[in-house]
């Protein structure tokens, strides 16, 4: 098995869930979800939702979670860390129009 540390990255996200980098697991591969931050790029507070996908449902690991102007939210990282495995991925979004960055790290096993 191959392991390799990989980031993908989103800009300004707004009021649609999105996957971080335009990210889904590619087939004969897992996915750990070693560091996740989104970032408030506005001069007010919004509120963010990020989402796990199985490929067909979403489910809310932070929903409207407030972010304050200037801000950042680390939901993943730390003690937390999410797999994931083939056709998963992890979404983001806020209640405001372009207003959030998103960074994930991830280490793929092969």
């Amino acid at each position: 098995m191959a392991n390799v540390f990989e980031t993908f990255t989103s800009r300004s996200v707004g009021n649609s869930l999105t996957a971080v980098g335009s990210h889904t697991v590619a087939g004969g591969t897992t996915e750990t979800v070693i560091g996740l931050t989104v970032s408030n790029i506005t001069a007010s507070a919004v509120n963010v939702t990020v989402a796990y996908n199985d490929g067909a449902n979403d489910t809310r690991i932070v929903l409207n979670a407030p972010v304050p102007a200037g801000g950042a939210l680390t939901p993943i990282g730390g003690d937390q860390k999410i797999v994931l495995t083939v056709g998963d991925s992890i979404k983001v979004s806020s209640n405001t129009a372009s207003s959030i960055d998103a960074v994930m790290s991830v280490l793929q096993q092969t």
